[in-house]
C-alpha cells in the first residue's frame, strides 16, 4: 500500500489527481484560514488607512525614504509603505503562508489522506508551493493598490522628487512606484522559498513557521553591519533596499539588478532543497517531527554554500571592493540633489529660472573634520555645497551635515545659510511654504556602473 502512494513509477488503477486540480484544492484550503482571510483584508485596506492618514498630520516620518515627501504627493505614500513591507511586513507574510503549508499537515495528521487522494508527492508538492505564490501575490498586490490608492486620493496624483532631487511627472512617478514594487517581488520570493524549506525540514516544529521572518531578520542586521559591499548585495534582502535606485537619473540599475538576481538564485534553490528532501520524506510515519540532522546537512549546509558562491561571484562580476562609499560619489550626489532642489526653491521663490548647468554645483565633503580617511558609512560627513549665479560675482555656498547609511543612503541636513538650507520653510509670495534644502535624501551608488557623466 505504502508504495503505491509513495512512488510515481508504480501503475495504479484509480487517476491520479491532476496538478490543476491539487492547486485549487490547496488554495482553498489556505483561503479558508481564518488568519489568511484576516492578512488578505488587511493588507487591502491597512495601507491605504495607514497613508491617508500620515499625510495628513502635521510630523511625518522624515527618517523613512520618501517620508518627507508625503504631504507634497500621493506617490511617496506606497514607497513609503514598501520600505516598512520588506522590513517587517513581507517578511512575517511569507512565514504565516509559506511556512506553515507543509508543517499544518504535520499537526493535523493529514498526510496519509492527502497521499491517498493524489496519489504522488510531487503533485502535492508543486499544487502546495503553487498555491501559496498565488496568496503571496495577492498580499503583496493588496499592499501596493492600498498605499498607492489611499496616497493619491487623499494627497493627490502630483509630481514626484526622486532621490537626486529631479522632479519625476506623475506618469512617470506611477510608473516607478509599480516597478518598485514588482523588484520587492524577488526577495520576497526567496523568502518563500527558504519558508516551504523550513516547513518542509522542521515538520510541526514552530521554527519553521518563523525561519522566514529569522533569516529576513539576519539579513537586515547584515545590512546594518559595514560589509564588503560584494557581501552586501549577494544578500537576497538586498533587492527590498535596491529599489531605491530607481528614483535617480540615470537610474542606479547595477546593485539592483544584482539583487534580483542573486534573489531567483536563491529562490530556485531553497525551492530545489524542499522538493528533494519532501519526496524523500517517509510518509509512513505518522510521529515524524522533522529531521534536525538533515534540515542542517541538506538544509542549511546547502544555502550557507550558496551564500559563499555568490560572494565570490558578485566580487569577480562586479569587482567591487571595500564599502562602496567614497568621497568622490558622496560629494557628486551631494552637488545632483542640491542643483535640482535649488532650481525647485527658485521656483517657490518666483525668482528668475535657472538650470543645473548655469549652477554648476560643487560638493566638498570630508568625514569626521578631516581626521578620518573619507569613505564608508558614518554620521559624521560634512560637505560644503558652491554654486554660481548668472550675473553674481561671487558664487553661493552652503553648509551640510550627512548621515551615510552603509546601504548609501544619504540625509543631508542643512546648516546655514538661514536664508538657504538653515530653516525648514521659506518666505514665498503666496505664503509660508516648505524649504526643499532644509534636508533632502540622496543615494550613493554602491557599483561602479552609472556613468559620471
Amino acid at each position: 500500500m505504502t508504495a503505491t502512494i509513495t512512488d510515481d513509477n508504480v501503475v495504479t488503477t484509480a487517476r491520479r489527481v491532476s496538478i490543476a486540480r491539487g492547486y485549487r484544492f490547496e488554495l482553498v484550503k489556505l483561503v479558508s484560514q481564518w488568519r489568511i482571510r484576516l492578512l488578505v483584508l488587511a493588507c487591502w485596506i491597512a495601507p491605504a488607512l495607514f497613508v491617508a492618514g500620515v499625510s495628513q498630520q502635521s510630523t511625518l516620518p522624515s527618517d523613512t525614504l520618501f517620508g518627507r515627501w508625503m504631504h507634497a504627493t500621493g506617490w511617496a505614500g506606497p514607497l513609503v509603505t514598501l520600505g516598512f513591507a520588506g522590513t517587517w511586513a513581507l517578511p512575517l507574510l511569507t512565514s504565516v503562508v509559506a511556512g506553515d503549508v507543509f508543517a499544518s499537515e504535520d499537526r493535523l495528521g493529514t498526510w496519509r489522506h492527502l497521499l491517498v487522494a493524489v496519489r504522488s508527492p510531487r503533485r502535492i508538492f508543486a499544487a502546495k508551493a503553487l498555491a501559496s505564490l498565488t496568496v503571496i501575490l495577492l498580499l503583496v498586490a493588496g499592499l501596493a493598490c492600498s498605499s498607492a490608492v489611499g496616497g493619491v486620493v487623499a494627497v493627490g496624483n502630483q509630481p514626484l522628487v526622486g532621490l537626486d532631487g529631479h522632479l519625476l511627472t506623475p506618469g512617470d512617478a506611477a510608473g516607478k512606484v509599480l516597478l518598485a514594487w514588482v523588484c520587492a517581488l524577488a526577495p520576497t520570493l526567496a523568502l518563500a522559498a527558504i519558508g516551504l524549506l523550513g516547513s518542509v525540514t522542521l515538520g510541526r516544529s514552530p521554527m519553521g513557521l518563523l525561519l522566514p521572518a529569522l533569516v529576513a531578520l539576519a539579513m537586515q542586521l547584515a545590512q546594518m553591519l559595514p560589509l564588503p559591499v560584494a557581501v552586501r548585495l549577494a544578500l537576497p534582502g538586498y533587492a527590498f533596499i535596491s529599489w531605491n535606485g530607481l528614483f535617480t537619473s540615470p537610474a542606479q540599475l547595477g546593485p539592483l539588478l544584482t539583487g534580483i538576481v542573486v534573489s531567483l538564485v536563491w529562490t530556485v534553490a531553497a525551492t530545489a532543497l524542499a522538493y528533494l528532501l519532501f519526496i524523500r520524506r517517509d510518509f509512513t510515519n505518522p510521529a515524524y517531527d522533522g529531521s534536525g540532522r538533515r534540515a542542517i546537512t541538506a538544509g542549511l549546509l546547502p544555502l550557507v554554500g550558496l551564500a559563499a558562491l555568490t560572494v565570490a561571484v558578485v566580487t569577480v562580476a562586479t569587482g567591487a571592493t571595500g564599502s562602496g562609499i567614497q568621497q568622490d560619489k558622496v560629494q557628486r550626489s551631494v552637488a545632483t540633489a542640491f542643483a535640482h532642489l535649488y532650481r525647485m526653491q527658485t521656483q517657490q521663490l518666483h525668482r528668475p529660472a535657472v538650470t543645473e548647468a548655469q549652477l554648476k554645483a560643487t560638493a566638498a565633503c570630508n568625514k569626521s573634520d578631516g581626521q578620518a580617511a573619507p569613505q564608508g558609512a558614518g554620521n559624521d560627513w560634512r560637505c560644503v555645497v558652491t554654486w554660481h549665479l548668472p550675473g553674481a560675482a561671487a558664487p553661493g555656498t552652503a553648509i551640510y551635515q550627512l548621515d551615510v547609511t552603509p546601504d548609501g543612503r544619504i540625509t543631508a541636513d542643512g546648516d546655514g545659510p538661514k536664508e538657504v538650507n538653515g530653516y525648514f520653510l521659506v518666505r514665498t509670495p503666496t505664503g509660508d511654504a516648505p524649504n526643499p534644502l532644509w534636508q533632502f535624501d540622496g543615494n550613493v551608488e554602491l557599483l561602479d556602473t552609472t556613468s559620471k557623466g
